[in-house]
C-alpha cells in the first residue's frame, strides 16, 4: 500500500532560502544575458535611423510594440533579483517573511513571464507572418530582393525586422525560464509552507538559552 508523502513538520528556513537565492540568480543573470544583445542592436539601428532613413522605411509603431514586450523581461529580471533579496530575509532570523509572503512574490513571477511568453508569442507570430507575405511578393528564384514595393512601406523589409524577431525570441526564452523556476519554487514553497511558518514563529536556541536563564 503506498503511503502518503506528508510535509514536514518543522523546516529550517535555509531549506527555503537556499534555492530562492541560487534559482533567482541564476534566473537574473540569465535575462540579462538573453536581454542585452536585443537591446545594444535596438540602440544601434535607433541611432542610426537619421542615416539609413533613404530606405523610406523607418520605425513604425508595431516595433515599439514589439519592444514594449521588453518592458516585462526587464520586470521579471527584476523580479529575479527580488527573489535573492526575499532569500536573505529568510535567512535573517526576526526579519523572516511570511510563507504567504513568499507564495505571492512566487505567483507574481509567475504569471508576470506567462504575460511576457504571451506577448512575445503574439508579436513573432505576427512579425514572421508579414516577412512572409513581403518574400512571398518576391521572386521565388532565390533573387535577394529587400524592397518589393517603392510605393508601400509595408513591403519593405530592414534590419530593424531582424531585431524584432532576435527579441522576441529571446523574450520568449527567457520568461519560459522564469516560468519553470517560478512554478518549481511556489510549488515546493506550496508544500513546505506549514513547517516554515512552524519553523520561523519557534524561538531561536538564544531565546530559549534567555527563558530558560530567566526562569
Amino acid at each position: 500500500m503506498a503511503t502518503e508523502r506528508t510535509a514536514p513538520l518543522y523546516v529550517d528556513p535555509e531549506d527555503v532560502a537556499r534555492p530562492l537565492a541560487r534559482l533567482g540568480w541564476i534566473a537574473f543573470w540569465l535575462q540579462i544575458a538573453l536581454a542585452i544583445l536585443p537591446i545594444l542592436l535596438l540602440l544601434y539601428v535607433v541611432l542610426r535611423a537619421p542615416s539609413i532613413s533613404g530606405s523610406g522605411r523607418g520605425i513604425d509603431i508595431r516595433e515599439y510594440v514589439a519592444f514594449g514586450s521588453l518592458l516585462v523581461l526587464i520586470f521579471t529580471t527584476w523580479w529575479c533579483y527580488r527573489y535573492t533579496r526575499l532569500a536573505e530575509r529568510i535567512r535573517t532570523p526576526g526579519s523572516q517573511p511570511s510563507s504567504a509572503v513568499v507564495k505571492r512574490a512566487l505567483w507574481i513571477g509567475l504569471w508576470a513571464s506567462c504575460v511576457g511568453a504571451f506577448l512575445s508569442l503574439v508579436l513573432l507570430n505576427t512579425a514572421v507572418g508579414r516577412l512572409l507575405f513581403v518574400f512571398m511578393l518576391t521572386p521565388q528564384g532565390g533573387v535577394p530582393v529587400f524592397q518589393t514595393s517603392a510605393e508601400n512601406r509595408a513591403r519593405w523589409v530592414s534590419a530593424i525586422d531582424m531585431v524584432d524577431l532576435l527579441t522576441m525570441v529571446f523574450t520568449i526564452t527567457a520568461e519560459w525560464i522564469v516560468l519553470f523556476i517560478s512554478l518549481w519554487l511556489l510549488s515546493r514553497m506550496l508544500r513546505l509552507a506549514a513547517g516554515y511558518d512552524r519553523a520561523c514563529a519557534a524561538p531561536s536556541p538564544d531565546e530559549e538559552r534567555a527563558t530558560v536563564q530567566a526562569g
